[in-house]
């Protein structure tokens, strides 16, 4: 694990980019594609503000998963997708397209979306028993929870499915499919990107105290973890 400690969100943004810049340069040299999964919140924000910045314009070769997503209509406020297609679709931020965006089903059961999302990831990855995501960018939420996988539910511990469905998330809105940690843990680079002093706390409990919480137990098995903060979220981090 590393981390990385800087000056504001700005850096924050900079720094997420120039990494999401390096990994897809890698990745499209090694076998033309650059598979990464978005998460939402305020890395939705991260992404509309960097990505139009770094230097590569073709983005053809970049497809785009989604780590969780709330099944709810494209045009809901709470829909990952939705956001990720106004502030870089609609506005031309980035020349992205929508076929490039890999989209859980909509109108249909948790379980049903769960198993055809499963089934979408499958065609990039034939043969696999797991995929690997060459990177994989992860929230973490005020209860330390990451994609859909929060404290103390009965997903922690899910091993066999790529995606799992949920209906019960304590955080609305209810009905979400997320991938699993076996899936996250498979990436090759995975990264945690936060700011602001409303998320020191929470980093100390996960980075220095090491609790139990789903967002510390992303862990690789053979890939790259980091985590990049500004210095108001790392306050409490051994780190210059």
């Amino acid at each position: 694990m590393t981390v990385i400690v800087v000056e504001s969100k700005d850096d924050v943004i900079s720094k997420l980019c120039e990494i999401i810049e390096t990994t897809a340069i890698e990745s499209i040299q090694n076998k033309g594609l650059f598979l990464i999964g978005f998460s939402g919140g305020s890395l939705a924000t991260f992404l509309s503000k960097g990505l139009p910045k770094i230097k590569t314009k073709d983005f053809s070769q970049w497809r785009i998963f989604f780590c969780d997503e709330r099944l709810v209509p494209v045009n809901d406020a709470d829909s990952t997708y939705g956001l990720y297609k106004r502030s870089l679709i609609d506005s031309g931020a980035v020349a992205l397209k929508e076929e490039q965006f890999i989209q859980i089903k909509q109108g249909v059961s948790a379980e049903d979306a769960a198993t055809d999302y499963a089934s979408q990831i499958s065609k990039f990855f034939p043969g696999s028993s797991l995929p690997t995501f060459d990177m994989l960018l992860l929230g973490m939420g005020p209860d330390g929870h990451t994609c859909s996988l929060f404290p103390g539910h009965p997903l922690l511990n899910e091993t066999k499915r790529w995606v799992a469905p949920i209906t019960d998330s304590p955080k609305p809105p209810p009905s979400r499919v997320t991938l699993t940690f076996p899936v996250i843990n498979n990436a090759r680079v995975c990264v945690f990107a936060t700011a602001g002093k409303e998320k020191a706390d929470m980093l100390k409990r996960i980075l220095v105290d090491q609790e139990k919480l789903p967002a510390a137990r992303v862990q690789p098995s053979t890939g790259k973890l980091l985590w990049i903060v500004d210095r108001e979220a790392g306050i409490h981090l051994n780190k210059h």
